[in-house]
């Protein structure tokens, strides 16, 4: 079984690292990055900023775009989608904290394309789990592990941010 704390300073050096090579390998000039809240936006907000991206941050809120909305209802809380009024033929940077089953990307691609038809989207994680119900994989991740499917990963933050593995209760 994987640890049950991480150092996220290592986790995120080694994304940022990530994302500068893709994103000289693949030439994306100017890319826009965009956060899926919550602790996607915390994540971004740290890469946005190491990564010295001129575009203001997106930040994006999935909550209506789910397929299982008709069965949760709806969140308690939530914070406002934030894009730049076009996404038309943009490179879209789109962070997450942790891919499990693909339906949270699915909902976030939904909605992105509300905005424009980006040229590129790439996906980027600090996790990338196991038991994925959509054809969705990240192009760059961190960490590939399974825990099992009675643990779930917490973020909290955003200062400071943490990850830690949990056992679901129940």
């Amino acid at each position: 079984m994987a640890n049950n704390n991480y150092n996220l300073e290592q986790l995120v050096d080694q994304l940022v690292a990530q994302l500068q090579d893709y994103i000289r390998a693949h030439q994306l000039g100017d890319p826009v990055m965009v956060g899926i809240h919550r602790s996607g936006v915390w994540l971004a907000q740290v890469l946005h900023q190491r990564l010295g991206i001129r575009e203001e941050l997106g930040e994006i809120n999935v909550s209506f775009y789910r397929d299982d909305f008709r069965r949760s209802g709806l969140p308690i809380q939530t914070q406002p989608t934030r894009l730049p009024l076009s996404l038309e033929d943009r490179h879209v940077l789109l962070i997450d904290d942790v891919i499990h089953s693909g339906r949270t990307v699915r909902a976030a691609l939904n909605e992105l394309f509300d905005y424009g038809r980006p040229a590129s989207v790439t996906l980027a994680v600090l996790v990338a789990r196991q038991h994925r119900e959509l054809p969705i994989e990240p192009q760059l991740s961190v960490l590939q592990e399974e825990p099992g499917r009675a643990f779930n990963y917490q973020i909290s933050g955003p200062e400071p941010m943490t990850m830690t593995l949990v056992r679901k209760a129940g």
